[in-house]
């Protein structure tokens, strides 16, 4: 309230402005911090304010050229004054802010310098935020330079206090703002400007920064290698070259050097902190998006170790190649009842499998040797994914209690992996049905009360993908037979049900493109700097919202789920609108067999035709039901077998025929509101009527009054005729002369009613006829008004 009236007037804050060309210290020292707390309090109104002041933003850019204490003050005042403001912040870089802000770091010691420098990294990166024409001046004015130079660990590298690691996530910040779009940006000169950002970055070498703090200093805090292998993900999203970068570096010292693509996986597998991972497997999401060979690259180099190989110590698998230490992360540690390895490994394999068929065709071929040799042939990988699945549900932790990790997202990432696996692509199909209890499993996962929604509705996609991309002709592997089994097994109506509550779901529901990363300031900069290493059994994380379901569950896979729902709902109508099977009859079974007699022949072909027949009809009641279940669902019809060939057509014919019910149905509102208004209006009419014959059975009874008191009157001339008086004024006269004047206005008066009765009647007469118009009837609507009202008896023959 205080801070309203003090900036309510102008005046008060071109005041507080010219203060600070005093000489005295203390007087600009305490008008900085009088402003700051006006701006804390009310920033638009400030914001404005000084704007409409001449040279106002030059005075406060001053004071970053005052003494230290001074300036400190006039930093925060910045800060706070820049938020969400682009036409300040336009005028501070034009005032030479950038040149400012990096000479106070310089001088403060980069990263390891105070909250000073953090200050001014908050202020830098307040005029970088959503601002393009100001990055494209950072860009072509100073350079990245300056800011790359801050990420460079110098002196103690293994010391990382809590401010030096605020100072890193601040610069990390930054690099964050030029490499992620704005929420409203213009997508080609936005998409130009992000473009040229990477490249120049690139050029600068931040890339060796960015794996220096994120991937080759483990000692570095949790949230600055989190932050750092976020940049690096942003940094090669949808940039071939910088792809290419990534792919080619190396890492460590010789003879002792790996791909940085191997060091980045072995924090996936190994990492205790959730975060860490989640990050670094944003690295493999962006690698792999859009990205072919890339994609190929990796698989190649899927080539599984001999069995020995798969019980040597971890430290060994620097020596390895990125496919090795991939599979063996997938098959690590089964035995020790722990399958969180496995999963993470999962998640980068259904990365480097998107939307690429080669791949998938080639991990395919790939088979795991069985734990003991002489348990029998190699399985493929895929089964054993399927069996580390159905693993994880029945899981027990070290203290004998069910692990809610198994539930929690183990079953969904594996799942993710193989509906990704499965999209178009039936030869991942012919091989997943290859193994009979697959089906069987998946028909149970799919109605099994303790899993989560989207556990059962991501069953139910990979039920759908097993018919849709399915081409095997094979008896009980085609996909009539799958659609059989859900329908026998699951019934339709509960199974897309399932897809129904998967979408509803908070993991579905909430799933949106990637925001940008809450802004760094110093109210929440200490809890930013200290993530905690969460642990995977953490009790505070057993809900839908864990962040590792949250980031399995992104945009992108989302509307692959739902694209491929919509496709699953039209192939199981087309598997049941088409005939079983193809093949025609044998022949052989309706022809005479060499020593059979007639009447043998006669009755084996009588049984034959009796067995099609009862198959028939079996087939004619399945579909049926099935068409009421799909009804019920919204699914769609399924067409009988007589009408096959005009499914799509009889569905066009639906969908016309719901648009005309819709249609008329509106209409029909619209009537039934027309002819409340119209009752309404008769109504009024009415009691209008009603009070128009009141005031006439008023005016009448006036009359009779005016009627008495003129006998009155006449009463007493004759009486005083009768009485001999002296001559009076000629009476006579006077009552004719006021007889006369009541008449009159009597007569007007009627005249004025029986024009409004006129008016009324004729538009009762339209309101009428456009009750009768709309089938109501008009007598029994009127009945009654005349005898309760008073009307006179020819009223009722007006009406007629």
């Amino acid at each position: 309230m205080n801070t309203d009236l003090l900036s309510r007037e102008a005046e008060s804050i071109s005041l507080l402005l010219s203060l600070l060309t005093e000489e005295d210290f203390y007087i600009r020292y305490y008008t900085l911090q009088l402003l700051t707390a006006l701006l804390t309090n009310l920033p638009n109104r400030l914001q404005e304010a000084i704007l409409t002041i001449p040279r106002g933003i030059t005075r406060l850019m001053d004071m970053l050229m005052d003494r230290e204490v001074i300036r400190n003050e006039a930093l925060l005042l910045l800060t706070y004054l820049t938020r969400e403001a682009e036409e300040i912040q336009k005028i501070l870089v034009f005032e030479g802010a950038f040149e400012k802000i990096f000479s106070i770091i310089k001088e403060e010691g980069g990263s390891e310098g105070g909250v000073v420098v953090q200050d001014c990294l908050e202020l830098l990166n307040n005029l970088l935020r959503n601002n393009a024409s100001n990055q494209i001046l950072l860009r072509e004015t100073m350079g990245f330079d300056p800011l790359i130079s801050i990420l460079k660990l110098r002196g103690s590298t293994y010391s990382f206090t809590q401010q030096k690691t605020i100072n890193l996530l601040s610069a990390l910040e930054t690099i964050n703002l030029l490499l992620m779009g704005g929420p409203e940006a213009e997508s080609a000169k936005d998409a130009n400007r992000l473009l040229t950002n990477k490249t120049v970055l690139v050029q600068k070498k931040v890339l060796d920064h960015l794996l220096m703090l994120g991937v080759e200093s483990q000692w570095a805090p949790v949230a600055v290698r989190c932050a750092a292998l976020q940049c690096i993900g942003d940094l090669i999203a949808g940039y071939p070259k910088n792809l290419d970068a990534l792919a080619s570096k190396v890492l460590g010292e010789e003879p002792h050097v790996e791909p940085a693509l191997n060091s980045i996986l072995r924090i996936i597998l190994r990492t205790s902190s959730v975060q860490e991972f989640i990050a670094a497997d944003y690295v493999f999401k962006c690698f792999c998006e859009k990205n072919s060979d890339g994609q190929t690259m990796l698989a190649s180099t899927l080539i599984p170790q001999p069995h020995s190989m798969t019980h040597a110590p971890l430290e060994e698998d620097v020596n390895m190649s990125f496919g090795s230490m991939l599979l063996r992360g997938l098959t690590l540690n089964e035995n020790d009842g722990d399958l969180e390895t496995c999963c993470r490994a999962a998640s980068v394999l259904s990365y480097i499998l998107k939307n690429n068929i080669q791949c998938k065709e080639r991990v395919l071929r790939i088979e795991l040797e069985a734990p003991m040799p002489s348990l029998g042939a190699p399985e493929p990988l895929m089964h054993r994914m399927v069996k580390y699945m159905a693993l994880a549900s029945s899981m027990k932790s070290k203290d004998g209690k069910s692990s809610p990790t198994g539930n929690l997202y183990v079953q969904p990432i594996i799942l993710k992996l193989l509906v990704t696996w499965l999209a178009d692509c039936p030869n991942a199909v012919y091989c997943f049905l290859d193994s009979r209890p697959h089906l069987t499993y998946l028909l149970e996962l799919v109605s099994n009360p303790s899993a989560t929604v989207c556990i059962r509705g991501l069953t139910a996609v990979l039920l759908g993908e097993c018919a849709l991309y399915n081409n095997s002709s094979e008896s009980g592997k085609d996909a009539f037979a799958i659609v059989d089994s859900i329908s026998q097994k699951v019934g339709l109506t509960s199974y897309f049900l399932k897809f129904d509550e998967m979408q509803k779901s908070f993991l579905f529901s909430s799933a949106k493109p990637a925001q940008p990363r809450k802004a760094l300031t110093r109210s929440n900069a200490a809890s930013m700097a200290e993530i905690e290493d969460v642990e995977e059994n953490d009790s505070s994380n057993q809900n839908e919202d864990h962040p590792i379901l949250i980031s399995t569950f992104d945009a992108q896979f989302v509307n692959l789920v739902k694209k491929l729902e919509l496709d699953i709902r039209e192939n199981i109508i087309e598997v049941y609108s088409q005939p079983k099977s193809k093949v025609a009859v044998v022949p052989a079974e309706l022809e005479q067999k060499s020593g059979e007699s007639d009447g043998d022949y006669i009755k084996r072909l009588k049984s034959f035709v009796e067995k099609q027949c009862s198959e028939i009809q079996d087939l004619l009641g399945r579909n049926a039901n099935l068409a009421e279940d799909l009804a019920k669902t919204g699914g769609g019809s399924i067409s009988q077998p007589e009408q096959r060939a005009s499914g799509a057509s009889e569905r066009v014919q639906v969908e016309t025929l719901r648009r005309d019910l819709q249609e008329a149905s509106q209409r029909l509102e619209m009537l039934k509101t027309e002819k409340a208004k119209i009752e309404s209006e008769a109504s009024m009419y009415q009691n209008l009527a009603g009070k128009m014959e009141s005031d006439l059975q008023s005016l009448s009874d006036a009359y009779n009054s005016l009627e008495q008191a003129n006998y009155h009157l006449e009463k007493e001339v004759k009486a005083l005729r009768s009485g001999g008086a002296t001559s009076s004024p000629d009476i006579e006269a006077i009552k004719a002369e006021a007889r006369e004047e009541a008449q009159k206005e009597s007569e007007a008066e009627l005249n004025d009613l029986l024009v409004c009765l006129g008016q009324e009647q004729s538009k009762v007469e339209k309101l009428s006829a456009r009750l009768l118009e709309l089938g109501e009837d008009v007598d029994k609507l009127l009945e009654g008004i005349g005898d309760d009202m008073g009307l006179p008896e020819d009223s009722e023959d007006e009406e007629d």
